[in-house]
Order: structure tokens, then sequence, then C-alpha cells
């Protein structure tokens, strides 16, 4: 069973249960980014895509961008489900363990690493870059994953004010068209960071929001075999948002 995020930062390579998949994950803990390490929220939101992933799409080869990918368990999570998958983030986690980690249990689904720098303009990005959608090369492909995406997910990526509006501006730019289901899971260190992000949502970018209840990602877990304590995962909130018509 796997245990919770807090309890295995210190160990460098995770072997992870999920749903009769085990994923290898490498992370570390020299504090070089946030992203770098495995957090609470990508072990929820993926409990919860176990039980409900087929609500957000109903095509056979649905595609999900994960935004804020990290050491790559909800990306790795989804395409198990059967999605195909754009795992994102910042240029130092995917060199030192996102890359690696999509790499090694490469036995999965498609799944595709990129550079997505929410601080660059959505009119500056690139989908035919294989290395970076915000950062362009030389290099050009037309089989990449790109938009429409059937869903967004990130987890664990809302920690300072700074990345409010960059988070909200790429999600809007990702849902234009076929306005998918958007989840964010969010651990609730500081209610007014959090409630700041789902007003800036609904009032400026012109979201929906809507919690999952506490009862049901209870129930998720439970389905998938993990046996924490309430307290293990306290003040982590997952929720669904979509732009209005």
């Amino acid at each position: 069973m796997a245990l919770p995020a807090h309890s295995t930062k210190h160990i460098p390579l995770l072997s992870h249960s999920f749903h009769g998949s085990e994923f290898q994950l490498a992370q570390r803990s020299d504090g070089i980014s946030n992203g770098t390490a495995l957090w609470l929220g990508g072990q929820i939101v993926s409990h919860y895509l176990a039980q409900h992933h087929q609500r957000f799409s109903a095509i056979s080869r649905p595609r999900a961008i994960e935004l804020g990918s990290g050491i790559g368990l909800t990306a790795l999570a989804l395409s198990s489900l059967g999605w195909d998958v754009l795992a994102t983030d910042v240029r130092v986690v995917l060199d030192t363990v996102l890359n690696e980690n999509i790499a090694n249990n490469s036995h999965l689904g498609l799944i595709e690493t990129r550079e997505l720098d929410w601080t660059v303009h959505p009119e500056k990005w690139a989908w035919d870059d294989p290395l970076s959608i915000t950062s362009p090369v030389q290099n050009s492909s037309e089989d990449l994953l790109r938009p429409p995406f059937d869903l967004i997910v990130s987890a664990d990526t809302v920690y300072d004010r700074s990345l409010v509006t960059p988070l909200l501006r790429t999600v809007h730019a990702l849902s234009e068209g076929r306005r998918p289901w958007v989840l964010l899971c969010i651990e609730r260190r500081d209610p007014a960071l959090v409630d700041c992000l789902l007003q800036e949502a609904r009032e400026t970018w012109g979201f929906s929001t809507e919690r999952v209840l506490t009862p049901k990602l209870a129930k998720c877990l439970e389905k998938g075999g993990v046996k924490w304590d309430r307290a293990d995962w306290e003040g982590v909130e997952v929720w669904k948002m979509r732009l209005r018509e």
C-alpha cells in the first residue's frame, strides 16, 4: 500500500502501487524545486480519477494535459487508465525527475513530456515543439499531443499568490474551444490564497467551480486500497472547474 507523501519524501526511489499498476518514481529531497518530490494532492486526485475518469470524456482514447506534473504520478495514473497524457512542468523538474520517471515506466500508454512555463503568454506557445511549448527551438513535429484536450489536471501547484494568475491564464487558454473539465487539487495551507484562486477563476476567467465532497474522496481512497487516517490528508481539496458558455 502506498504511504502518504509526507512519509516518503526521504526515499530517492519510490515503488508506488496504483490500481494494479506499479510505478517506479525517482524523487529528490534537496530542495532544488518544489516539484521534484511526491505531494499528497497528486495521490488524492489520482485515486479520484481512478473511480471517475470516465465522466470527463466518452471517447476511447481521451487526451489530458497535466500542469505541474512533478515526478509524474498523476500522468502515469491517467495513462494506466487509458488516457493519452501530456505531462508538463518547468525545465528543472523535467530534467531532474519527470523525464526519467516517464521513461522508466514506458510500458504504459502514450505519455509525452514538454516544458510549459505559465508565465509565458499563450500567444507565444509553440505546440509543434517536441521539447518545450513555451521556449521554442528549431526542431518541430506534427505528431505531438496538442489541444483540444478532454481534461486539464493540476495538483499541488498553488502555494504562492504570484502563481495564481499565470496558472488560470494557462488553464483558460487550454479551455477555449472544447471547454474541457479542469481538476485542481489543492492543500488548504493558506485559506486566503485558495479563496483568492477560486474567486479569480470565477470572476475574472469565467469558470464555474464545484468542490468534490470529502466523503466522496474518502470513498475513492478506500476503493483504491488506501487505509490512511483522515489526518493524513487533512486540508486536501479537489475542485472541478469548467469554462462557462
